[in-house]
């Protein structure tokens, strides 16, 4: 299992750097064993994902779940929905395997691939209710700028494969790319902006406090605005319709 071979020719510029230290004995194990049970491989066309599920529900795509941690517990809450999550990290996409067969979660398909490829080419016109996009790497340097994410293949890519009507949720830890953000999907067009939802720095939040934003944003906190937080960056959700 690993990221396809890339065409001869031109070489892209991506938004993410493989450097996956270290693989625990029990991640390793997990991508050998669990991986025909949870991860996707696609084909030449788009993946069939009533197949993979094996039922016909909504669906969230989920881009650069990190540990996993954040995801399974989506997946665990919302069992109503179906979620495929991309992440290129293979120790990260280990570690989701072993929780979703620990905790018996079975409403998570897994692709290790980048998500423009699939975006482009693999994942089905229509076929997600929501994409959700949670602290992606902010390229902070401008030198750096032409490999964030939010750009416009990317969010044509976004159109393409939500339904009319469908979600898109973007969330940061820096402003400038929070405005990065907010500039690329207008100049895109075919999204209309929901709320924008600011987070100070050093906010501390009771467990009702938790429960209300975490029903308002429609996901779970994650370690890396946590870690945010306590570094004195504010966290910007930001929330779009497809027109």
């Amino acid at each position: 299992m690993s990221l396809p071979p890339r065409p001869p020719g031109r070489r892209p510029v991506r938004s993410f750097v493989l450097r996956e230290g270290r693989m625990t004995e029990a991640q390793r194990r997990a991508l050998e064993r669990l991986w025909p049970r949870y991860g996707l491989e696609p084909g030449e066309g788009p993946l069939d994902l009533d197949a993979a599920f094996g039922r016909l529900a909504p669906r969230v795509l989920d881009i650069g779940f990190g540990d996993g941690t954040a995801l399974a517990e989506q997946a665990r809450e919302e069992p109503h929905r179906d979620f495929v999550g991309v992440e290129v990290h293979r120790p990260g996409v280990g570690r989701l395997l072993h929780t979703l067969e620990r905790e018996g979660i079975g409403n998570v398909r897994v692709l290790c691939r980048d998500v423009l490829e699939l975006l482009e080419r693999h994942l089905p016109e229509g076929g997600f209710a929501r994409v959700q996009l949670c602290f992606p790497d902010p390229w902070p340097k401008k030198r750096h700028h032409k490999r964030r994410l939010v750009q416009r293949p990317f969010l044509e890519g976004v159109r393409r494969v939500l339904v009319p009507g469908g979600e898109l949720h973007l969330a940061t830890d820096w402003e400038d790319y929070a405005a990065w953000m907010e500039e690329q999907v207008a100049a895109a067009g075919g999204f209309r902006l929901l709320e924008r939802v600011r987070l100070e720095p050093g906010t501390v939040l009771s467990p009702e406090g938790q429960a209300a934003r975490r029903a308002r944003l429609g996901r779970p906190e994650t370690k890396f605005e946590r870690r945010a937080r306590a570094e004195g960056r504010p966290v910007i959700d930001l929330r779009y319709q497809r027109l």
